[in-house]
This record gives C-alpha cells, structure tokens and sequence, in this order.
C-alpha cells in the first residue's frame, strides 16, 4: 500500500501533503476537502511536492473572512508558512477563482495556474439562479438540500461517489457553507477584464456536460489570458476530477510540462500592460 498523503494543522490552516519536486497547491470547491485531490495527490506526488489544502471553514481548516480576498491570504499564508516562495497553483470550482485572485494579487509567485469547472461571466438567467440558491442558502442556516449540489455534479444515482459527497456536505458547518457559497455565487464577475494580466501557463478546463461551469467559460477565460489554453472533457460534469480522474490528473500534468518565462521577462510584462 502506498503511504497516505501527511495531514498538517498550523495556524488554523489545514492541509494534506506528499511528495518532493516542484510545489503544487491544489485548492478544492465549496463543501468538499482536501481529500477531494486524492486521486491527483497519489499520481501527481511521484513528481511534485503536492499541497492540498482545506478552504477555510472546509475539512479541518478554522472560518475566517467572507471575501474571496480572505481565501487568497490563506493559500498564500500557508506557502509562506511552508517557505515556498513559487508553486504551480490548480484549482477547482471555487477553488479555480481562490487560485485567479492568487495568480492576479501575486503574479511573480505562480509558476503554472490550472482552472478546473470554475465559472466566468455567468449568463443572467444562470447567474440569478446561483444568487438566489445562495440567498436561500444563507436565511435558512442549513447547508439547504445536498441532494441539489450532489445531481448537478454528478446527475441521478447513489453510487459510493454520490455518498461520499453527500457525507462531505452532510459534515460542513453551515455558516461556512453559506459564505462560501455566497462568495462563488458573485465570483463570476470578480476577474471580468482583468485576466490578460495572467502571464503564465494557463489550462482552463471543463466538463462538456457540466451545465454550470461551461465550456464556454473555460473557452472565454482562455482567450482572455495571454498563454490561457482551454480543454473540455467529454461526457464529464462538474465532479470530473473524482469522477474521470485520470484525464483530469493528465490535464494537469500537460500544464506542469509547459515552459516558463523568466521572473525578469514577467516583470517587463506586467510594466509593459501599465
């Protein structure tokens, strides 16, 4: 059997960790955990220095802000708590904007940005509906009805997926689940205009079955960002690296092989878009 990845507290961050190489931060969606990269913790670790950690209020992981800024600080606190002064950074869902807001607020330190199943200008039916689950959400101070979010990203069943998800959602602390919902819920908006300041290798990637985070927003963010590329993953919806774990962990490992620029050649970019 292989060793299990090390689960750390420090500081009311948690996180899960394997491997040596090159850091690689993986930052999970609403209501899920560090645990939900086990498949790409046990490939990718074999190359890399894998860190996946637990959002706040998430897994083991302390609340703490309600703005997606507030994430941002505490995957960048947990690479200065870990002396890690650049990582390849993928997220997932709203983990894909919590790695944006990284890429954007501390360009220099995010060798490679992966966006998986996230979402970008939402169309406004689409939109309203995300708000009005999340206003819902928040007045009722439950985590509301966990079969809703287990159908959208998985379709009908109870298959052991299907229960480890409900046992994920079933586990959150309500509060913590309504923030973060709230925050994914306008997160669409948040970047509009502002990915063309994405200089590094970026994979923007998407099921072609997930009806929430398109294709033709993983399609649209691509375009925006200079080295932006975009992949969809046929037959998949919005749980595809649980669900198809190996294409999506070969997504991943297609993005940790693209060249970087320079430190100094960022630079002149960023000074040049001034």
């Amino acid at each position: 059997m292989p060793e299990p990845a090390l689960r750390q507290i420090r500081n009311g961050i948690a996180w899960l960790e394997k491997g040596q190489g090159e850091p690689l931060l993986l930052i999970h969606g609403v209501g899920l955990n560090a645990e939900a990269w086990e498949p790409q913790i046990a490939a990718l670790s074999k190359t890399c220095r894998v860190i996946a950690l637990d959002m706040p209020g998430h897994g083991a992981s302390a609340l703490r802000g309600a703005e997606l800024a507030d994430y941002v600080a505490q995957a960048a606190g947990l690479l200065d708590e870990l002396g890690i002064a650049q990582a390849n950074v993928v997220g997932h869902s709203m983990g894909g904007l919590v790695a944006i807001g990284l890429a954007l607020a501390q360009p220099e330190r995010v060798l490679r940005l992966g966006v998986l199943n996230s979402v970008y200008e939402r169309p406004p039916d689409a939109r309203r509906a995300v708000e009005a689950r999340a206003a819902e959400i928040a007045l009722s101070g439950t985590c509301g009805d966990i079969e809703q979010p287990v159908r959208r990203w998985l379709g009908e069943g109870d298959t052991p997926l299907h229960r480890q998800l409900r046992a994920w959602l079933s586990a959150m602390d309500p509060a913590a689940y309504a923030q973060a919902y709230k925050i994914f819920a306008a997160g669409d908006r948040l970047f509009s205009g502002r990915l063309g300041a994405l200089t590094m290798p970026a994979l923007f990637a998407a099921g072609s079955d997930d009806p929430n985070s398109t294709p033709e927003m993983a399609e649209a963010m691509a375009a925006a960002a200079p080295r932006g590329t975009a992949a969809v993953l046929a037959g998949q919806r919005h749980m595809m690296t649980l669900v198809d774990a190996e294409g999506a962990t070969r997504l991943i490992r297609d993005l940790l092989s693209q060249p970087l620029e320079s430190v100094q050649a960022r630079r002149r970019f960023l000074d040049e878009r001034r």
